[in-house]
């Protein structure tokens, strides 16, 4: 029996609403709360929550002199499609691509790097 069950997962960021705009249009999902430093984000699987840090650094990946705090592996059917959508939304190309044919990598307004997959990448982890 599970001692905990998952209740959202936080970003960091200096911008609450912009962030949590770009995750909310990006996943289908509705802002539930705002204020100055900390915006929720229903989405179908659960919750994601943007937080206001004083002196916010975006992570700087590939380089590891600012980590990248968080990655999310997000599922499309078409990744042309999935990217052009993406960066419309907000997001920018990451400068780095180890396996375009499969993955984007892609950086949120915030610079946090999550990628866009095709759903055969998840066959073997059971995603």
């Amino acid at each position: 029996m599970a001692v905990a069950h998952l209740g959202s997962i936080t970003l960091d960021c200096d911008d609450p609403s912009t962030l949590a705009a770009f995750w909310r249009d990006l996943l289908d999902g509705e802002i539930t709360y705002s204020s100055e430093k900390f915006v929720a984000v229903k989405i179908p699987q659960g919750m994601l929550t943007m937080m206001r840090v004083p002196d916010h650094r975006e992570p700087s990946w590939p380089e590891s002199t600012v980590p990248k705090q968080i990655h999310f592996d997000l599922v499309v059917a078409d990744l042309d499609a999935g990217e052009a959508e993406a960066v419309r939304l907000g997001a920018r190309i990451a400068s780095e691509q180890s396996a375009p044919e499969r993955c984007r990598v892609l950086l949120d307004p915030a610079g946090h790097p999550f990628c866009l997959c095709l759903p055969q990448n998840f066959a073997k982890i059971g995603g």
